[in-house]
């Protein structure tokens, strides 16, 4: 994916945003298309790559990988290297991730049941 241009209009309110309050950086991580789906599939026991795939049928392997690699960032998720043949890598919820998790639901279920879409 490209990168937002450093002298973009988009890229300085961005910054403002962000420095204005936290919740505006996670809003934008939490933004990015997959992201909940993909923290929402671990939780429900999808540890590795080709049960996420499975589970969210429309997602490339590439934003995939790619929403992996940020939940892995930001420390939501663990990634773990599991000896064999071949080697299998496995996904879990950090504790920080789990908090997380648990009040996405919470805004879900006020989507839901509050708000007319």
């Amino acid at each position: 994916m490209t990168e937002r241009k450093l002298s973009s209009t988009n890229f300085y309110n961005q910054s403002f945003l962000e420095e204005k309050c936290a919740l505006n950086e996670l809003i934008n991580l939490l933004s990015k298309r997959w992201m909940t789906e993909v923290l929402f599939s671990i939780e429900e026991g999808n540890h590795r790559f080709t049960a996420l795939k499975d589970d969210l049928e429309h997602i490339s392997d590439h934003i995939l990988a790619d929403r992996l690699k940020f939940l892995e960032q930001y420390e939501l998720i663990d990634k773990s290297y599991l000896p064999g043949n071949p080697p299998r890598t496995e996904y879990a919820l950090t504790n920080k991730g789990a908090q997380l998790s648990d009040l996405l639901a919470g805004l879900c279920l006020f989507a839901e049941t509050r708000m007319q879409f």
